[in-house]
Order: C-alpha cells, then structure tokens, then sequence
C-alpha cells in the first residue's frame, strides 16, 4: 500500500461495515503511517481496482492491525487472509512475533472471521485511549 491508494481505499472503509475512521484516518495521517511502517500495508487489487487492504505496524514488540477490509463482491475468495498473511509475514520479518487487532465489540463478521483463522480474544486487559490535544472522543 502506497499513500497513491489512499482514495480507493478510503472509499472501501467508508463503504465497509465494522471500519471506524477517525481524524487520523487522514491522507496525511495514512501517509505518516506508512512511512514510518514501509512495506507492512498491503492492497489487493482485482483488475486495477482496489477490493482489499490491510494496514499494519508495530511498535519494536508488537504488531497492530487495523482496517482489514474487502469489497462486498469480493468476499468468500480468500483474499482477507491473504491479507492478513503477508501482513504477519512482513511483521515476523521485522521481528515481530506477536500481533494486535482491535475490533468493534459489535463487528460480529470480524469477530467470526478473526476467530476463524485461529487469534484469540483477549479478557485479561482492557483498552484506555487519551486524546493528546483534543480530537475525537474515541
């Protein structure tokens, strides 16, 4: 994924259910990532046209997914795992041997499919977020 994909893929979370966005959802927010995360985000492309994305990161210990999503017409093919799979392989290639994703407590599909191929819910910790000077609530 390239910071050339941004308009596609905006368009993809805007029209995929379970995909939040926020201010740092931004072309400038999407392209800081990307460049301090190079080639861990990916695109599938059906065509030309993008019908997948996944964004992923880390921190030095651990990866973070975020914003897995696929077209509509394009679900069913395997392309989320794939997806997923060349974000993990790019992660251990970093050192990263353990990944995050967070996903909204009423994406039941993500749930289902984040369970499907084997990641775990974890009970034990809870999520806090602060807004370093102002922002968004979430």
């Amino acid at each position: 994924m390239t910071i050339a994909d941004y308009n596609a893929a905006i368009q993809l979370w805007q029209d995929t259910a379970g995909v939040r966005l926020r201010d740092a959802d931004s072309r400038e927010g999407i392209a800081r990532y990307l460049e301090r995360n190079p080639g861990l985000s990916w695109v599938a492309l059906d065509d030309g046209r993008i019908v997948g994305t996944i964004m992923a990161g880390h921190d030095g210990k651990r990866g973070y997914i975020q914003h897995l999503a696929v077209a509509e017409d394009h679900r069913r093919q395997g392309i989320a795992s794939r997806l997923v799979a060349n974000c993990l392989e790019a992660l251990q290639q970093a050192g990263i041997i353990k990944s995050h994703v967070m996903i909204l407590r009423t994406n039941a599909l993500g749930e289902a499919f984040w369970h499907r191929l084997g990641w775990q819910r974890r009970s034990d910790v809870e999520l806090f977020s602060f807004i370093n000077g102002g922002g968004e609530n979430v």
